[in-house]
């Protein structure tokens, strides 16, 4: 029996032009996969998005305890409430080195300059809580000679903390409205 070696080349041929049909078509891509996980783990945000989140999250309170609400705000950094969770980790004794000053207690016309003082002397961008209702209005002792009616006429007033004394809760709250009010803001205001 002769092998008829026509056919088997017809027969080769037909088998290479189907694989060659076969490949023709376009290959499944296996990364197809990839762009999906690009866009899951891709954050687009700004510059300013950044820095005002990070600045929110590292102010340093300068601590101008006036009064009794001093122990309430001293009460705040004690590891029942610890305020290190805001960002704030050590209490600035230096204006120069804070960016937030907590004013608590009743403010007299005397220490009116010392607090205008420091406060001019801390570096933009700057912001000031008035706690109690001392510093926020004069409180019991408004109608006194010697006690300003409220701290807002001294120094611009970010966050008021209403409450005779307030509860450490209260300035936790106050200083969450000021982490808000820093991610409001702009790195182009203070350029």
């Amino acid at each position: 029996m002769e092998i008829d070696r026509y056919k088997i080349d017809l027969a080769e041929t037909e088998r290479i032009e189907k694989l060659m049909k076969k490949s023709q078509r376009p290959i499944p891509d296996p990364d197809d996969w990839l762009e999906e996980e690009l866009k899951r783990n891709i954050l687009l945000t700004t510059v300013d998005y950044v820095a005002d989140w990070a600045r929110s999250r590292s102010t340093f309170p300068l601590m101008f305890g006036l009064a009794c609400c001093a122990f309430e705000m001293i009460g705040t950094a004690a590891s029942r409430f610890d305020v290190t969770r805001y960002g704030m980790d050590i209490f600035r004794w230096s204006p120069r080195q804070a960016d937030l000053m907590i004013c608590a207690g009743t403010l007299t016309w005397k220490m009116a300059p010392a607090v205008r003082m420091i406060y001019d002397q801390m570096p933009e961008p700057k912001w000031v809580i008035a706690m109690g209702a001392c510093a926020v209005s004069g409180g019991t002792f408004r109608e006194s000679y010697s006690v300003v009616p409220g701290i807002n006429r001294i120094v611009p007033v970010d966050v008021y903390i209403p409450g005779c004394p307030p509860r450490p809760e209260g300035l936790i709250y106050g200083i969450n409205k000021i982490q808000q009010k820093i991610l409001k803001d702009s790195i182009k205001n203070y350029q």
